[in-house]
């Protein structure tokens, strides 16, 4: 039924093939790949994998490894007919009435054998099985090319709860559910951590997913940064503790007897851990997949202590793998670190610091689109070469190789990889280039040779569907959700609510603003809670006057412009816009003047100062909605339950509120689960919820709340590490 054999060995491991022919030797059996009759070291899996690696990079030409050194785009499965993402099958769009929806596309299959990619990031599957039958389908055309080596199917972090507003995450195709890494922190138990990663490797793994695009161990010490959810929080000791449990969990397959390659296994999962040397500290809260927030700043001088996270983290494991096997430098030019130009490209960052400073000897892969030409506005999500625009293509990529990066994000042709191989052959001369390349060859091939896929790449669809989302792994993601939950204001012992209350919900109103892409969302309204989310909690009502309480869902606020506007550089300015964490229209009155760091080509100005100037959010109504529900409600409890992306100014809103609840990324279940008292919450608060924007502005990106506080109308301060508990009184199930 699946379309592939095995073979199980006592003293071995099990093999699975569809054509490939087995070698039999001393009791034993191995792949045939190379199809030579003969056991190559490459085929030998007594060997080390470093071994193994070393063999079949020796056999490999040029263009097989610049195939090698590529981790392809954002694939769907099936594919979707739209931007860059669009693949054709036979030449024609997806068509389910003839197409499989596990079916390789056509540019999959070119990237497989004419390309010689074999690692390639899948964004998002129909189904769990479809996932896994794609992941056969791969393995199958990849196993009849020379040498048969397999794919790796890498992915972005896909357990998160609810769905994040950046990167290119998904919830996922039927795995557990789990708090988002700053619902990580605050939990704060490493045990918490290494527990989710040793699930979600097991359903990684029963996906077809071999590469994790994480941890993302960014010390979060810029508080209007919009990947802060993404991260383990701003405080050091805690985000390096976490990274271990992270990688440890992920990478390490418990009860492997595995005496050649500690810890590896069937369960293993490789960590690429990122962003290299930390990216959370861009200029004003602004990000660096675009241009306007391409600068990373340290005017606290605190440079060394966001490298902690990786280097006694990371690269420093208590478990058998010893290290992260992979790293991600971010996009960032590091201001005053070497080079103005972006990470991956920046010599003192890559060969200097990472290479030969902490001897990192795993595989450094850029971040997704850094080599392509530059768009000629700063206002769109582009090619990122950061200072390096006056370079060809094929010179960035020779730059980067010749700094000890081994792996390109985003490209699916290996043209250029070829075409800097020629180029740094007449350059450096082909010795060189070609240790150079089998360098790079050998660590990408290692972890592959680590995680069983030479001989069992192959996945049985009901074995898989039986560990991916099943019971014990949901309810254990559910548990961990809870924990993440902080209570801020519980006035007069409010919570826990008594089951069956009518509640009244208010519909939320959400204006246009800029997208992850950079392209204009447009104005919506929703209701927050449904009928069948509320259910076995509370009766929800349709108009406030027939209500016990007031439920009011809402965000932190949701900038605009995201800190730059092309629009106004056109009226004059110079674009650039205050990220507000408040939700009236802020303006920048304190902020810094002039900018640190600045100078990019298209700009006429060094100085990207925003001061003076007026921002807003697109959900100002959930402030609304609060201070409404106070006025309708009178005596009756008003509830404000949050989604915290980032920290919120709560004088806008706090006294206005009985109860305060914040999460991180959980179910509407989870947050309910709390605030009736089902489980209770330990939570705490990962970090200050600030007592105004112009604390903010005065704060430094690159140290962890150095702000001030709110204090509420309690007398209790909103500080990293505060949190109100809840007992558990909901009755037993």
């Amino acid at each position: 039924m699946n379309g592939f054999h095995r073979k199980e060995q006592a003293n071995g491991p099990r093999l699975s093939y569809t054509k490939v022919q087995l070698i039999e030797q001393d009791g034993l059996f191995f792949k045939d790949l190379a199809g030579t009759r003969e056991l190559l070291p490459y085929e030998d899996w007594r060997l080390p994998a470093k071994k193994r690696a070393e063999d079949l990079a020796k056999r490999l030409g040029p263009d097989e490894i610049a195939g090698l050194m590529l981790v392809s785009g954002h694939l769907m499965v099936p594919s979707p007919n739209f931007r860059t993402m669009k693949g054709t099958y036979g030449g024609e769009t997806f068509d389910r009435t003839k197409h499989q929806p596990f079916a390789l596309t056509d540019q999959v299959k070119e990237m497989l054998t004419g390309e010689h990619i074999r690692n390639v990031l899948q964004s998002r599957a129909e189904s769990s099985e479809v996932s896994v039958r794609w992941n056969n389908e791969l393995q199958t055309l990849a196993e009849a090319q020379p040498f048969g080596i397999p794919v790796s199917i890498a992915t972005d972090p896909r357990h998160g709860a609810s769905s994040s507003k950046a990167e290119f995450k998904t919830a996922g195709e039927g795995v557990s559910k789990w708090p988002e890494g700053i619902g990580f922190a605050a939990a704060g138990d490493p045990a918490l951590v290494k527990e989710f990663a040793e699930i979600a490797s097991k359903e990684y793994r029963a996906l077809g997913i071999s590469t994790a695009l994480g941890p993302q161990v960014d010390l979060a010490t810029e508080p209007r940064w919009m990947r802060m959810e993404d991260t383990f929080g701003g405080d050091v000791k805690q985000s390096i503790a976490f990274a271990k449990a992270y990688c440890d969990g992920m990478q390490t397959t418990e009860g492997t007897e595995d005496s050649v390659n500690p810890g590896w296994g069937k369960d293993s999962v490789i960590t690429m851990v990122k962003h290299w040397p930390g990216g959370g500290t861009g200029e004003g809260g602004r990000d660096a997949h675009y241009a306007f927030g391409e600068f990373a700043v340290y005017p606290g001088n605190n440079f060394e202590e966001h490298q902690r996270p990786f280097t006694e983290g990371a690269y420093r494991l208590d478990g058998p793998t010893k290290c992260a096997a992979a790293t991600m430098p971010y996009y960032t030019v590091s201001w005053g670190q070497g080079e103005p130009v972006g990470n991956s490209y920046n010599t003192f960052l890559i060969h200097d610091l990472l290479r030969e400073k902490y001897g990192y000897d795993g595989v450094v892969c850029t971040d997704w689109g850094i080599v392509e030409d530059p768009e000629p506005t700063l206002d769109c999500f582009g090619s990122r070469p950061y200072g390096m625009q006056d370079y060809t293509e094929a010179e960035r990529y020779l730059r980067i190789i010749m700094n000890g990066v081994d792996q390109f994000g985003g490209p699916v042709s290996a043209e250029k990889v070829r075409e800097a191989y020629r180029l740094g052959c007449e350059r450096f001369g082909e010795e060189k280039m070609r240790a150079r390349f089998e360098a790079s060859a050998v660590r990408i091939l290692t972890n592959l040779f680590r995680l069983g896929l030479f001989e069992d790449p192959y996945l049985d669809v009901e074995e898989s569907l039986s560990v991916i989302g099943n019971a014990r792994f949901r309810m254990a993601g559910l548990a961990a959700q809870r924990r993440s939950v902080v209570v801020l204001k519980n006035k007069d012992h409010l919570f826990p609510l008594k089951p069956g209350l009518k509640i009244y919900v208010p519909e939320r109103r959400l204006l246009p603003k800029k997208s992850f892409m950079r392209t204009m969302e447009e104005e919506r309204t929703e209701e927050p809670v449904s009928e069948e989310e509320a259910n076995g909690y509370f009766t929800l009502v349709k108009n406030p006057e027939e209500a016990d309480a007031a439920i009011v869902w809402a965000e932190s606020p949701l900038s605009v412009n995201k800190g730059y506007d092309g629009g106004e550089l056109e009226k004059g300015g110079n674009g650039y816009l205050p990220i507000p964490l408040q939700y009236r229209p802020y303006t920048a009155s304190s902020a810094r003047q002039p900018s640190i760091a600045g100078g990019d080509f298209r700009e006429k100005s060094s100085d990207r100062s925003y001061r003076g100037k007026t921002e807003t959010v697109c959900n100002e109504s959930d402030l609304d909605n609060i201070l409404s529900m106070r006025k309708v409600m009178g005596k009756r409890p008003v509830i404000v339950l949050m989604e915290l992306h980032n920290p919120v100014v709560p004088a806008e809103f706090e006294a206005a509120a009985d109860g305060i609840s914040v999460q991180f990324g959980v179910t509407k279940q989870a947050m309910f689960d709390v605030i009736f008292g089902k489980g209770g919450t330990a939570g705490k608060l990962p970090y200050h919820l600030p007592k105004d924007m112009e604390t903010i502005e005065n704060h430094r990106e690159d140290c962890f709340d150095d702000y001030e506080p709110y204090i509420d109308s309690e007398g209790n301060c909103y500080a990293a590490g505060f949190g109100l508990e809840v007992e558990n009184s909901f009755p037993a199930e």
